[in-house]
């Protein structure tokens, strides 16, 4: 990967823009796909306590025979482990499923009240050297904003649901405003909308000779934001991987935003 297909968190460490998601994979049939998008060339493999498959991302990595430092590993601590002492053991079952000595990157998967009890864990393990980078996911702009007000490391992540139809533009102002990157799950709409089948990004996908999954992802990739799509087939990883040889142009990106509808497809937010 060049250097043009990474973004720098707040703290100088690279992640990788466009990621593989993993949270259908489950079992043997799962870790074959995790393989595959490694040997596709994914370098970061997004994963969670709640997805239960940790275990397939760990054995996929260790498998692969590619070296653990070029990997960008992405987990989350959930509601399971909400508070301190729950946290600081989440963390040493994730490194342990994952057959690790660190974590890339660890969120904390939705803003729980035990939240800052949960960080306080998350930064000790980032000074100790368990993680490289740490941060949050599923926060709003006023969960954000009360959240850091009593941070010592700002997060250097804020993971949350983003594509051509809830831009969330604001959202990303503020957090950068911070120091906080914005990295979009869903980026393809888990099939809550017709996105490869959008006139606009049919229309620009024929121009530009791309499907409409890589007009999508470009869309959001252009604009600073990291990408976690998923797929089971090859044909379609690569697809997702190959879109930083296009460059949409401002009237390409404004002629996108007229999709923007404000509204969340998952309820997860009141923006």
């Amino acid at each position: 990967m060049t250097d043009n297909q990474y973004m720098t968190l707040n703290n100088g460490v690279k992640m990788p823009l466009v990621g593989f998601g993993t949270w259908t994979l489950r079992g043997e049939q799962g870790k074959q796909v995790v393989l595959e998008a490694l040997a596709a060339g994914y370098r970061l493999i997004d994963t969670a306590h709640m997805y239960g498959n940790e275990d397939i991302v760990g054995q996929a990595v260790a498998e692969s025979g590619i070296p653990r430092e070029e990997i960008f590993i992405t987990t989350k601590l959930c509601g399971t482990r909400a508070g301190y002492k729950l946290a600081c053991q989440g963390i040493e079952e994730s490194l342990d499923r994952l057959q690790t000595d660190y974590i890339d990157l660890l969120l904390i998967h939705e803003p729980y009240a035990e939240a800052a009890e949960m960080y306080c864990a998350l930064t000790e393990a980032y000074r100790s050297g368990k993680v490289r980078a740490i941060g949050i996911s599923n926060f709003n702009a006023r969960e954000y904003l009360a959240f850091i007000e009593n941070c010592d490391i700002i997060p250097m992540v804020n993971q949350v649901e983003c594509h051509v139809y809830y831009r969330r533009k604001e959202l990303q102002k503020t957090l950068e405003t911070h120091g906080t990157k914005m990295q979009a799950w869903s980026p393809f709409t888990e099939g809550q909308k017709p996105i490869f089948h959008e006139p606009i990004l049919q229309a620009l996908g024929k121009e530009y000779s791309k499907t409409s999954a890589q007009i999508a992802l470009q869309y959001l990739v252009q604009q600073g934001i990291a990408v976690i799509p998923k797929s089971s087939h090859r044909k379609r990883m690569e697809e997702n991987l190959n879109i930083f040889d296009t460059t949409l142009t401002a009237e390409d990106i404004a002629q996108i935003h007229q999709l923007e509808t404000g509204k969340t497809l998952f309820g997860w937010y009141d923006d």
